[in-house]
């Protein structure tokens, strides 16, 4: 449950915000001045701060500088009660990192609405903050396998930009394209189990070498299976080498039995590959990939897809 500090010397005007608020949902924790919120800031750690500026002890000012300089205190949102006649005090506010202002008197829909909008806000600011840890993290990795075989050095983010461009394309949420660059990014996460004298290796592959290289969606997906936050990105990892005919792997997967996380990257995956210089192929040139990919349109790709994609591609 969202905690929140409510801080204000008025006690029937505390009450008063703590009844709203408490029918919201919202878990309350009350002070009647600042050096009493402070102490109960460092024991409830709460979400949210909101309090007067005018108060006994310790001021509202004083009580904000001294919750930025704590390290959990430093994000947390701070709202600051005030009367309309201390609107020359904003400045000194918002120099100490207040988020907000709710001017006196207000009703109960500004008070929700306040509160609302300013949790909404350090979540997003959170699941920020977080999926760009997780893509550092991930794009470490991802380097890992392109110093292991560097006949692939760029293929992860040439990929990752083909992919977004394409998801773009399709209409595909929001949520979904955050996903989709995770798995550009790891989709040759498996490959960290095949030798590097395969990788590196300039002639054909034997039958034994191809073996190992096709176990690296397996593969990687296992190692996503069990990371909560990089769950969703499996099935990028796992299905970009089916084919729409059926005769790609790991599973051999046809038509739209293959997941459309899939479908899109094979597109995709498979003009960058024509497109690079391999040991075993030479680099087409970027019209003799697009005619490629053309023709295979309901053989290897998607072929809904796969006319967005060539539509897509010439107007990047």
């Amino acid at each position: 449950m969202t905690r929140i500090l409510l801080v204000e010397d008025d006690s029937l005007l505390l009450e008063v915000m703590a009844n709203i608020l408490e029918a919201e949902g919202y878990e309350l924790h009350r002070a009647s001045n600042g050096k009493q919120a402070l102490d109960q800031f460092v024991v409830d750690h709460p979400d949210l701060v909101i309090s007067d500026i005018m108060m006994p002890e310790m001021d509202g000012f004083e009580l904000l500088r001294s919750i930025r300089m704590m390290p959990a205190g430093v994000t947390v949102p701070f709202l600051f009660l005030s009367a309309r006649t201390e609107r020359t005090d904003v400045s000194i506010a918002r120099a100490l990192g207040v988020d907000d202002y709710l001017f006196k008197p207000f009703d109960a829909p500004e008070l929700v609405e306040a509160v609302r909008s300013r949790l909404n806000r350090r979540r997003q600011v959170e699941l920020f903050d977080t999926r760009s840890a997780h893509l550092q993290t991930i794009i470490m990795l991802a380097n890992v396998i392109e110093t292991r075989d560097p006949y692939t050095a760029g293929h992860l983010e040439r990929v990752r930009r083909l992919a977004l461009n394409l998801a773009f394309s399709l209409n595909w949420k929001q949520n979904d394209i955050a996903v989709l660059e995770f798995g550009a990014i790891l989709h040759d996460i498996g490959k960290i189990i095949v030798p590097s004298q395969v990788l590196k290796k300039t002639g054909p592959l034997n039958d034994e070498e191809w073996k190992l290289m096709r176990q690296h969606p397996v593969a990687g997906a296992k190692m996503l299976e069990g990371v909560d936050h990089l769950r969703a990105a499996v099935p990028y990892i796992l299905y970009h080498h089916e084919w729409w005919n059926g005769s790609g792997y790991p599973q051999g997967l046809k038509g739209i039995k293959i997941p459309r996380e899939g479908r899109l990257l094979a597109i995709v995956d498979a003009f960058d590959a024509m497109t690079t210089n391999r040991p075993y192929h030479a680099s087409m040139s970027t019209e003799e990939a697009l005619e490629e990919i053309r023709k295979n349109k309901g053989v290897y790709f998607d072929p809904d897809m796969t006319d967005v994609f060539l539509k897509t591609y010439k107007a990047m």
